[in-house]
């Protein structure tokens, strides 16, 4: 099975800023849901080949090496082939949806033979609804085919002339099931290929002006958008990869980012922690900001924090808490999880999941995400209005009132509610950043009720968080088991960096969830999560790890840590979210909070080389956290 399933790590990502697509080093397009990151899917080989569908391009010939990388500073993907009797490429990328949430979505597959002669074997077979839904073929003579569902249509516009041609200098187009296969060959200097759009569109045919336009635009897009970076640091080039696929993963018009652009990619091989990651955590995406803004990003920033006020509007007065843990990126909140039976899943990972039953977890940490990214975009001139701070002090009224109840924790275990210490800890930042904000912007608060409760939060961590024989932070109050969510405890402001409690905790971690500088997130067998199975090193905590080294003064270790941690990216900078124990990537790929820890890890430490450890970085001197 596993030849016909590639590895995650074999793939590149385009998009347009409200969907995206994965490319495989084949140049076969197994993972493409329109119109949104969160629409059902077109092609979805890589959780069935058989079922899913997909879009491909490759040689006649199984004699062929290949190659993949990106244009520099742009999302533009290029696949190469290599034979012995010549070079040729696909360029893929998709223009950018510019304006309001659109049906409309063009994806351009462009095929040209660099040198020598070439013979091609190119296949469409799309399969709508995640495989659930039949549809038609209806095919305009000289101009393209349409594919038509109940719900979801795709067009394939031809390329000028469609100049690939076989011995007979006529290329052969012909129906195969339930899609369509063009066969024949290039010469050198010689161009074809296809525009694939959502939406209804009529085929026709697209010319090379227009086609050398959309390339052009989407080209100019990138680099001027990449060129508005502030980075200056020591690792330009990967800092800059992951800003541009954080970028990938925004849906532009509401500014949500999505954990990961797909669903149900395993965390083990064979395993069943298959989870659809495609919509917009307040965590994960709170915690961007902080990225963004240290880039210069501040348009993003802003888009976001909008985005969260807004869900803050939506849910005051509600009975469930002021916030959910995840949305869809439009902001609703319908995530029922449903499996897809008919689906084999990735190399027989079984279930293959499409929603997200911990929607309705009870998460306590995210109130303390949500308001330090609110009081980072403070720092930073992005100030509340008065209906905004009134709403976020009603949060606050409630955090003060349940601060103290168990809950799932931020690893969404399945296991029962615990009082989890990061929980706990982030309800402190929660009300730390609230009274700053009051006390600073002069805003009306119950200080005085939020200050006791904060100071009652710190003496419960410090207590009952804190566990004597094993010299360290754990998990939650009633277990001995580590959490690298701790990690993160010095970079928020909760604990100084050589306090010896932390130095004591952090000993405690290199013993136990360190495996050669990669950081598991805890210990499964030693506190059960309601899961079965075991999974890789969570690269989010290994790059939080960087961080705390750096700051607890091990600059050495630090910046080691994190330049072998730039050893495990894929061929072309992506991270998913766990690297398992021969280096392979697991779980949903690419993943956001990967990407966006890479970048806080790699301000921060440029930082404290350049000033010493213990110093505050550029974003944080604003005020944003003590340490």
């Amino acid at each position: 099975m596993a030849e016909r399933y590639p590895n995650v790590a074999d793939h590149g990502l385009i998009g347009d800023l409200q969907t995206a697509a994965l490319v495989d080093t084949n140049g076969t397009i197994d993972w493409f849901c329109c119109p949104r990151f969160d629409s059902p899917s077109i092609f979805a080989s890589l959780l069935d080949a058989e079922r899913g569908g997909f879009c491909s391009v490759r040689p006649a010939t199984d004699d062929y090496v290949t190659r993949q990388l990106y244009i520099p500073n742009t999302a533009i993907l290029i696949t190469r082939f290599m034979t012995e009797a010549g070079v040729g490429e696909v360029v893929d990328f998709m223009p950018i949806a510019k304006g309001p949430a659109t049906d409309r979505h063009r994806l351009v597959r462009l095929l040209r033979v660099v040198r020598g002669t070439m013979s091609f074997v190119a296949e469409i077979q799309p399969r709508f609804d995640y495989g659930r839904a039949s549809h038609t073929i209806e095919s305009a003579e000289g101009e393209g085919v349409m594919f038509s569902s109940a719900d979801q249509t795709l067009t394939v516009h031809r390329v000028g002339g469609f100049v690939m041609h076989g011995p007979e200098r006529a290329g052969k187009v012909e129906v195969v099931g339930d899609g369509i296969r063009v066969t024949g060959s290039l010469d050198a200097g010689e161009i074809t290929g296809v525009v694939l759009e959502s939406g209804g569109a009529k085929p026709k045919r697209v010319s090379p002006d227009e086609l050398t336009e959309m390339f052009r635009d989407t080209r100019r897009y990138w680099r001027e958008w990449n060129d508005r970076s502030t980075y200056t640091g020591r690792w330009r080039e990967m800092v800059a990869r992951s800003a541009m696929t954080l970028k990938l993963m925004t849906y532009a018009p509401t500014g949500a980012l999505v954990a990961a652009p797909t669903a149900a990619l395993p965390e083990q091989v064979g395993g069943e922690r298959n989870w659809d990651y495609r919509y917009t955590w307040v965590r994960d995406a709170s915690f961007s900001v902080y990225a963004l803004l240290s880039l210069g990003y501040t348009d993003e920033a802003e888009a976001f924090v909008a985005w969260l006020m807004d869900r803050i509007h939506e849910s005051v007065g509600t009975g469930s808490g002021p916030l959910k843990i995840m949305y869809r990126v439009d902001g609703s909140s319908d995530l029922v999880e449903e499996t897809l039976d008919h689906f084999v899943g990735y190399r027989g990972s079984i279930p293959v999941r499409i929603g997200n039953g911990a929607a309705d977890q009870l998460q306590l940490d995210i109130y303390g995400e949500a308001m330090d990214s609110i009081h980072l975009a403070d720092t930073h001139g992005l100030q509340l209005p008065h209906v905004g701070w009134t709403q976020v002090a009603e949060m606050l009224d409630w955090v003060c009132e349940n601060w103290d109840r168990p809950e799932e924790g931020i690893w969404e275990t399945r296991g029962g509610q615990q009082n989890f210490t990061y929980g706990r800890f982030m309800c402190w930042i929660a009300l730390d950043r609230g009274i700053r904000l009051a006390r600073s912007r002069g805003r009306p608060a119950d200080v005085v009720r939020w200050t006791e409760q904060r100071d009652a939060i710190y003496g419960q961590v410090m207590s009952k968080g804190w566990h004597p024989e094993r010299g360290a932070f754990v998990q939650h109050q009633d277990t001995d088991v580590l959490d690298a969510s701790l990690l993160v405890m010095p970079l928020m402001g909760f604990i100084a960096p050589r306090d010896p409690m932390w130095l004591s905790t952090l000993d405690a971690m290199d013993k136990e969830l360190v495996s050669d500088s990669l950081v598991y997130r805890y210990n499964p067998s030693a506190s059960p999560d309601g899961l079965r199975g075991s999974e890789g090193t969570f690269t989010l905590c290994s790059f939080w790890y960087v961080d705390a080294l750096a700051r607890s003064g091990r600059l050495d270790d630090a910046q080691f840590t994190f330049e072998k941690m730039l050893t495990y990216a894929n061929h072309v900078g992506l991270y998913a979210e766990e690297i398992g124990l021969t280096g392979e990537q697991l779980g949903n790929f690419p993943q956001a909070f990967s990407h966006l820890s890479l970048i806080n890890a790699a301000v921060n430490l440029d930082y404290q080389l350049d000033h010493g450890s213990g110093f505050v970085d550029p974003v944080l001197r604003k005020g944003r956290r003590a340490t």
